[in-house]
């Protein structure tokens, strides 16, 4: 019985679905595009409808909304009033502080656009006609303190200029006489004459922020250095030693006199200017708001009124457009979910066969390839992919099988490379080890000679110790000056021979082990130079080192001193060939807080082009038929770029030397090491950035 059961249960089921495959595929006989206009032609007799509905609702909304729009339009000559006045004020005040044509003309202008407003809109409007009368009141009084305030600034600009700056001007002219007739600067009146004249310096600068800002503490400054000025004045009368410095002298405490009563008139002056204008224009203005904004309490009552009207009326109609809104809106979804059905199956049906070619499944075969519309055609192009995605699979099997054995070989090409990457480095500190071999064996040798013939002076001096014959005093004190000679030249060349060993020592332990540690950028410098000097005695190079003192490295000295070697021989093999003089210039300075700037740079054959593009290529070389391998510079590069954080930049020109730019972190990254840069670095050519001049 259960059987039964469940065929009953899965009968509507089946019958759904039946049906919905029936529709779906009497609508995919009719082309997409037909199905999509279908929608919008539904949608558009929507439009037609609501447009009518709300045509007829707007014939019902004009009146109420006509008395909306008066009570705005009226609100809107009493927002226009108030930022004409409220504008007005700002440019009165303006005027007052910075009197200008431009801007009387421009508050003439505002004063007449505020009364053709009062006289032409609001006397004309049926709301406001008749307020005003009072709004006129108020602002012609407003107006007319303007008037007052002009007259008043008039006399303070007169009492400015006649009184403070003229006064001023005879002052710094006579300042100007007392020093040219004070010869010397160590004259007793010099001190007494600079503080006087710092005071008037300052009491011009607060007299000036005072009459424009009408700072209080600017006013207070200027009468103090009005008093220093009066004090100094006898003290320098006293201290004058000619009849022309105390004439001026006398003139000066006459202007000085003068000048303090005009700043007293003028800070009067200015008080009575401030009084006026918060009496007239700000409490006029004051009014003049205060009515307007009892206007607009009146007009928004009005408003309020005739938007509750409005409101009703929209709301009516609001009613209708939703009921008729809804019954399209329901014609709509139910085409639109039979529409988007006959889209929507076919084209899970194509996204299932796309998601079994991209997972690998090239043997599921793509359904609906039989339709007419347009999914159909998509079936037929996915059928397609999925044909040349097997071919392709297949080609793909055989390039991988040609790529593994092209990798074997690719791994040997590596090895050979980074064999010939060490023998070079190799090589390079052989040529050191027998320069300062070479180097050493002078000191050593001149050491040997000189012990050598102190022995044999001892031994004869011994000699005539022994002998019965008296020594003389000559004897002894030429004993005495030979034995100090010969112990300076041992210690000076001694010395010169432990400098070059520990310099070498140094050099050598850095260079053969990937030691982090910190060090002084010019000390490492040093070190690897004394170990560089058997190549420069043997060419006639110049070497100008400029590294700073306080420049310390937390990083690689051995990479360092590898850099330095590979530039310097490189120089000297490609830009001095065949012992050409020239000379070369180290330097290094920070550049920002985290990065040292390094620049090695000579004045010798310089680079074409062409060499620059390859000059950090491995294997590149201008002299291979000369031994040249091509290896100095791309280690170099690799050593700046991998294992101390850098970059490195080469500019050249043909004849006029070459220069390379080394910017590195003064902190090396932690845990890069020779041995890993070394191994990898090597096989990965790194990209350049060089600039040719």
């Amino acid at each position: 019985m259960a059987v039964p059961r469940q065929e009953a249960d899965e009968r509507p089921t089946r019958l759904a679905a039946q049906i919905r495959a029936s529709i779906v595929g009497l609508v995919r006989a009719v082309p997409i595009r037909w199905r999509i206009l279908s929608i919008a032609s539904l949608n558009s007799a929507v439009v037609v409808v609501l447009v009518a509905l709300i045509w007829n609702g707007a014939q019902v909304l004009g009146s109420a909304w006509d008395d909306v729009r008066q009570v705005r339009e009226s609100d809107k000559i009493l927002a226009l009033l108030e930022s004409e006045t409220g504008r007005l004020q700002n440019l009165i005040h303006r005027y007052i502080n910075q009197p200008s044509p431009e801007l009387f003309a421009e508050i003439l202008l505002l004063r007449e656009a505020v009364l053709g407003t009062l006289s032409t809109r609001a006397s004309t409007d049926p709301m406001l006609s008749g307020s005003v009368e009072e709004l006129e009141r108020v602002t012609e009084r407003f107006l007319n303190g303007f008037g007052e305030l002009r007259a008043v600034q008039a006399t303070i600009s007169t009492t400015y200029d006649e009184q403070v700056l003229r006064p001023a001007r005879e002052m710094a002219e006579l300042y100007s006489i007392i020093e040219g007739a004070t010869g010397q600067r160590d004259a007793l009146i010099w001190p007494s004459l600079g503080k006087s004249r710092e005071a008037f310096t300052a009491m011009l600068v607060a007299a000036n922020a005072y009459y424009l800002s009408l700072a209080t503490a600017s006013a207070e400054e200027a009468r103090r250095s009005t008093e220093t000025i009066e004090k100094t004045i006898p003290v320098m009368s006293d201290l004058a030693d000619n009849d022309l410095q105390r004439l001026a002298l006398q003139r000066l405490q006459i202007r000085a006199a003068a000048l303090r009563e005009g700043l007293v008139r003028l800070s009067e002056q200015l008080a009575n200017r401030t009084e006026l204008l918060r009496n007239t224009i700000d409490a006029s203005q004051a009014e003049a708001i205060g009515a307007i904004d009892g206007l607009s309490v009146k007009m928004r009552q009005r408003e309020q009124k005739a938007q509750e009207t409005f409101d009703r009326t929209l709301t009516g109609i609001s009613r209708r457009v939703f009921s008729i809104a809804v019954i399209f809106l329901g014609i709509i979804i139910t085409a639109g979910v039979v529409i988007a059905l006959s889209i929507r199956l076919p084209l899970q049906q194509i996204m299932a066969a796309m998601h079994a070619i991209t997972t690998g499944d090239y043997d599921r075969r793509v359904q609906g390839t039989g339709a007419k519309d347009e999914v159909g055609a998509m079936a037929r192009a996915v059928e397609v992919f999925r044909e040349n995605a097997i071919a392709k699979r297949k080609t793909e099997d055989e390039l991988r099988a040609s790529k593994e054995k092209a990798e074997g070989a690719l791994l040997e090409l590596s090895a050979a490379q980074q064999n010939l990457i060490d023998a070079e480095r190799l090589a390079a500190l052989g040529g050191l080890v027998a320069g300062v071999a070479h180097e050493v064996n002078n000191p050593i040798g001149i050491s040997l000679t000189v012990a050598s013939s102190f022995s044999r002076r001892a031994e004869i001096f011994e000699t005539e110790l022994r002998s019965e014959a008296p020594l003389r005093r000559s004897r002894l004190e030429e004993f005495v000056r030979t034995s100090r000679d010969a112990a300076q030249q041992l210690v000076s060349n001694l010395h010169r021979a432990g400098e070059l060993i520990q310099s070498f020592k140094q050099v050598a332990v850095d260079r053969s082990h990937a030691e982090r540690r910190e060090f002084r950028l010019s000390e490492a410098t040093d070190q690897i130079i004394a170990s560089l000097r058997p190549v420069l005695k043997r060419s006639p190079i110049a070497l100008s080192i400029d590294v700073p003192e306080g420049l310390v490295i937390d990083g690689y000295p051995g990479a360092y001193g590898q850099i330095l070697t590979n530039l310097f021989l490189n120089a000297a093999t490609h830009a001095f060939a065949d012992g050409r003089a020239g000379a070369i210039t180290i330097s290094a300075k920070p550049r920002g807080i985290e990065d040292v700037e390094i620049i090695f740079a000579d004045n010798g054959a310089g680079m074409t082009p062409e060499v620059q593009r390859q000059a950090f290529d491995p294997f590149f070389t201008t002299r291979r038929n000369d031994g040249g391998t091509g290896l100095g510079l791309h280690i170099v590069y690799n050593l700046v770029t991998q294992q101390l954080g850098g970059r490195m930049m080469l500019e050249s020109r043909l004849g006029q030397g070459t220069t390379f730019r080394i910017i590195m972190p003064r902190a090396a990254k932690r845990g890069s090491v020779i041995g890993e840069h070394a191994s990898h670095g090597s096989s990965q050519w790194p990209n350049r950035t060089m600039s040719s001049t």
